[in-house]
């Protein structure tokens, strides 16, 4: 028995040791396996980090506007970054240039970029993209889904077929609208009108007697001064005369018009629309009533100060931009109205406008990179994703504005700024610019106008067919569109040497008419006007 009971207490003493030992070894194993999961976490960690993909770089053109100076540190441009992992190398290229800048780059095939932005395959880069300057992105849908979806939403597939070139494919992603609006105009002196009892123009003659009578009181004054050379006063104003011409001609052409009666193409350049219209604008410069700077590019600033002094009445430009002049007058009782288009001849147009404009190409050296699929999809979402287009659009969710129940409110800086909130977004922060922007909600865009714009959008609207589709593009082959290229460069550079001569005076409208047309004739334009009618689309 004495022995079983020191058996007894040695068994015990045994498993309380082998216990003690256990919770111990437990103790241990607890420590150790913290000490594992903590070592695992930062082990996933670093092999997370390690998979995480190093931002895409991708070389870029950008079209500047003295109007809208590019500046790399816009929060928009940041964020884009930052939001979609991406560092741009940006290309800033001064607009007068740009289309130059991007013909040599695909045509000579050096210093092309990854990306370039503001294009279409209107022109001359329909032949480029036909004998293999750019990638087919049409080809590569699979990679472009926010543009897909958005194509579907606003219901834009077919105009969007409609920017295919002859061989059936789209070679750039085009700028997106779900409505046109009418955003830029006539843009006078509305104190001028009312202390001279003048009623708002309605006609050119209207206008003509608008910068006469200003002329009368104001004798040092060139009443009517233009921005950014003349490209954007003929694309706001030929259309009432039935012509869309020069460097931001619809058809892309620079030489021909479209007859939206007849449905083809005619010489414009040499159509009586255009000697009427040259004409008209030769007796402003004549009288003294258009800038006589207007043959240069308009330095934004210079054109500022010209308004704001009093220097010039009137202009052609964006709605956005009469904040800006309003805030830098000292003239008092100064105030601004934006018209509705004025009636020509062709009656009362502004410049032709689809719901595609202008948008993204690749540049076939693109598609060699190793990471093409990537560069596309990034641009994909940089560009057409639901936050790439609000950040476009309105800037940064807290900062530029917050939205509650798809209501949107701006800040409190941008809702007080002098210059309007449309005008403060796009300068201090980049948002609402034609070269970034691609995606054009309506609804969204009105949030940042007063009721006077929406105003005028509707009686715009009510006067019918002011805002004209854009012409078609013909279905060219690569050989054609080659032949279509040759002829338009020296036709546009004869057109641009006689329109400024017939403005400014060098050349008489009526005297040398014919002399004019008999150079555009001997550069084919009739031969390039059929070249153009001869492919539409059947």
């Amino acid at each position: 028995m004495k022995k079983f009971i020191s058996l007894l207490l040695v068994v015990t003493m045994v498993m309380t040791l082998l216990c003690a030992c256990g919770k111990k070894n437990t103790d241990n194993d607890i420590v150790d396996s913290s000490k594992t999961q903590k070592e695992t976490e930062d082990q996933t960690n670093n092999e997370a980090d390690k998979q995480k993909e190093d931002p895409v770089k991708i070389r870029i053109y950008y079209s500047d506007n003295a109007t809208l100076p590019f500046r790399e540190d816009w929060l928009t441009v940041k964020e884009a970054e930052k939001m979609f992992n991406v560092e741009f190398d940006w290309e800033v290229i001064p607009i007068a240039d740009y289309q130059t800048k991007v013909s040599l780059a695909l045509n000579t095939g050096t210093n092309t970029p990854d990306v370039i932005l503001y294009q279409s395959t209107k022109g001359e880069n329909a032949s480029l993209a036909l004998n293999g300057a750019l990638v087919p992105i049409s080809d590569y849908s699979d990679f472009t889904p926010n543009f897909n979806e958005l194509v579907k939403d606003f219901g834009l597939q077919d105009t969007v077929d409609e920017l295919n070139l002859a061989d059936g494919k789209r070679y750039y992603l085009p700028s997106l609208y779900d409505i046109p609006f009418y955003d830029g105009g006539l843009i006078l002196r509305e104190d001028f009108l009312e202390a001279e009892g003048i009623n708002a123009p309605k006609t050119f003659d209207d206008l003509y007697g608008i910068l006469k009578a200003y002329k009368e009181k104001n004798p040092e004054s060139y009443p009517l001064t233009i921005l950014a050379g003349p490209r954007v006063l003929y694309r706001m104003t030929m259309p009432s005369f039935g012509v869309s011409l020069g460097k931001n001609g619809s058809s892309g052409t620079n030489t021909l018009s479209w007859d939206y009666d007849k449905e083809e193409y005619f010489s414009g350049a040499i159509s009586d629309g255009y000697k009427e219209y040259i004409g008209y604008l030769a007796k402003l410069y004549r009288e003294g009533l258009l800038d006589p700077e207007m043959a240069d590019p308009i330095n934004g600033d210079i054109w500022s100060q010209k308004m704001a002094t009093g220097k010039s009445m009137a202009t052609y430009a964006y709605y956005d931009q009469i904040g800006g002049l309003e805030g830098s007058t000292e003239i008092d009782g100064y105030k601004l109205q934006m018209y509705p288009s004025l009636e020509g001849s062709a009656g009362a147009h502004h410049q032709p406008k689809s719901s595609t404009g202008s948008g993204i190409m690749f540049p076939a050296k693109t598609a060699k990179r190793d990471d093409f699929e990537r560069i596309v999809r990034t641009i994909d979402k940089v560009f057409y994703s639901e936050e790439g287009a609000k950040l476009w659009c309105l800037g940064v969710e807290g900062v530029t504005y917050t939205e509650e129940n798809g209501e949107i409110k701006y800040a409190d800086e941008l809702v007080n700024s002098e210059e309007g909130v449309y005008k403060s977004l796009q300068i201090k922060y980049g948002c609402g610019s034609d070269v970034t922007q691609m995606v054009w909600v309506n609804s969204r865009e009105m949030t940042k106008y007063d009721e006077n714009y929406a105003r005028i959008n509707k009686e715009v609207a009510d006067m019918g067919d002011v805002i004209q589709p854009i012409p078609p593009t013909p279905l060219f082959d690569d050989m054609k569109s080659e032949d279509a290229g040759v002829l338009q460069t020296p036709l546009f550079d004869k057109f641009e040497v006689w329109a400024d001569a017939f403005i400014t005076g060098k050349k008489d409208v009526e005297k040398d008419w014919d002399a004019y047309v008999k150079e555009m004739k001997s550069l084919k334009i009739d031969e390039f006007c059929n070249l153009y009618n001869d492919n539409l689309a059947k």
